[in-house]
């Protein structure tokens, strides 16, 4: 009797709930050790930064595009499809208006408090809670762009 193991084509199996979950535990953990180890967790590490008298980050995050775009060329060309089941996708961006004044209120955010939505989640995790503020602020800024995006 024969039986077949693998199907080239055969695309993978979805993965069960739990697996999804470890997975994106692991993965959050392993964005919360980069962001903490690198230093980005510290506003007054960013603010330097994006004053220009420090530029480690920059390394930090040319690294970070760099190995997305490896994954994007180089992960549909290697696996048929995620490990974790579905299919690989590309997101068209759109760019608008809406998309301008949310990047332009992002990026003065950001520079004000040196704080993005990342950081001040792994922030906490080192026991910096002043960062409370910076997400409750995060918070407010979402709730009023979705109440706007419903009018």
């Amino acid at each position: 009797m024969s039986t077949t193991l693998h199907s080239p084509t055969a695309q993978p199996a979805p993965a069960s709930p739990v697996a999804r979950l470890l997975a994106t535990l692991a993965a959050g953990v392993l964005f919360g050790f980069g962001l903490a180890l690198s230093t980005m967790v510290q506003p007054e590490v960013v603010l330097s930064f994006l004053r220009f008298e420090d530029f480690g980050l920059m390394l930090v995050m040319g690294g970070a595009v760099a190995v997305t775009l490896l994954g994007y060329q180089l992960l549909p060309r290697l696996f048929k499809g995620p490990l974790l089941g579905g299919g690989f996708q590309r997101h068209t961006s759109h760019w608008n208006r809406d998309t301008l004044q949310g990047a332009a209120l992002f990026g003065v955010g950001w520079g004000l408090c040196g704080v993005c939505p990342g950081p001040a989640i792994a922030g906490l995790g080192t026991g910096n809670w002043a960062l409370l503020w910076a997400l409750a602020g995060i918070a407010l800024g979402a709730l009023a762009q979705g109440l706007r995006a419903r009018n």
